[in-house]
């Protein structure tokens, strides 16, 4: 455990370091600050240095990864189904009993910014731990380990909108959000949580690429056109291959609707509560739809952005669904 003293350096530290980092205000009006290239609130800096400083990876762990609104908590539910399939019988996941985030906790938005040093030798294995921290910032524990990582992208005029959405669900009674309009221009310009979503997207893939045994990477869009698919490419890459008995019993099929989003919004447990004392469980299950841009989004708008896309993904391969 870190002694107070260690803890009121580290304040000392993010104060410093906070009045020298490029500044921008978010969609509510907070401040974001660019921290090692991508956008982050003050709040959460401390918990974000402490996690790269002093987290150790273990070879058996699964890191699930994202730009925020890209399909996590279902990324979340599946893999947690997926790896702990003999542990816990279908019929009594704790999905029914327990909301995704809980079961799967994000290292520096809620382990990390609960307490500096979270004891997580404890932790059921294979430990399956989150993160929105973009590929460069990741540990090096996590880079340098036999651990695998998971990241999930969506197409950005639908995270966008997800994420428009999301704040516009859990907004305090002061909060005054930007205009949708607005809004997009700060995506555009790649000021927005965690981003810009090009480079967040574009390091994993490049991960992936380079090294497939160590990152896989799913396409959202993939994944609600094909689920079967995509539930044994990731269990297969998890190292918990289905075998024929099980996919002759419909195993496979059984978790994809334990893990859908219609089962999943209509749970009582995502229903009600909050999740870090702030975000009611329910704002996690909007629509879960491909293309809901269009009902939001001018032509002008999306063609913006695909042209952004278009030149910031050249040459690497990578590119979304319209």
């Amino acid at each position: 455990m870190e002694t107070s003293a260690a803890i009121e350096e580290l304040r000392n530290e993010i104060q410093q370091l906070t009045l020298n980092l490029p500044r921008e205000k978010n969609l509510d009006g907070t401040p974001l600050y660019q921290y090692q290239g991508f956008w982050t609130l003050s709040e959460f800096i401390p918990a974000i240095i402490s996690f790269q400083r002093h987290f150790q990876a273990e070879d058996g762990d699964i890191i699930l990864t994202s730009i925020p609104k890209s399909g996590t908590t279902w990324l979340k539910a599946l893999a947690f189904t997926i790896a702990n399939r003999t542990r816990f019988p279908l019929q009594n996941s704790p999905l029914l009993t327990t909301p995704p985030h809980q079961l799967v906790p994000f290292l520096e938005l809620d382990l990390y910014w609960k307490n500096q040093s979270p004891n997580l030798e404890d932790n059921p294995k294979p430990r399956i731990l989150a993160t929105h921290l973009p590929y460069a910032s990741l540990p090096n524990s996590i880079l340098n380990s036999g651990c695998r990582i998971v990241y999930v992208a969506r197409n950005p005029l639908d995270q966008f909108i997800s994420r428009w959405k999301f704040l516009s669900s859990w907004r305090e009674q002061n909060m005054i959000l930007v205009s949708i309009e607005e809004a997009f221009e700060k995506t555009c310009n790649g000021v927005q949580f965690y981003g810009p979503v090009w480079e967040h997207v574009l390091g994993y893939w490049k991960a992936s690429q380079e090294n497939p045994e160590k990152v896989l990477f799913l396409k959202y869009e993939d994944m609600q056109e094909n689920i079967i698919s995509n539930i044994k490419n990731l269990a297969n890459f998890l190292g918990c291959a289905f075998s024929q008995v099980e996919e002759t019993q419909g195993v496979i099929k059984e978790i994809s609707k334990i893990c859908s989003f219609d089962n999943l919004k209509n749970l009582e447990v995502n229903k009600n509560g909050k999740y870090l004392l702030r975000f009611g469980n329910e704002a996690f299950f909007r629509k879960g739809t491909v293309g809901d841009w269009r009902n939001y989004l001018t032509s002008s708008m999306s063609d913006r952005m695909e042209k952004i896309l278009e030149e910031k993904l050249c040459g690497s391969g990578l590119s979304f669904k319209k």
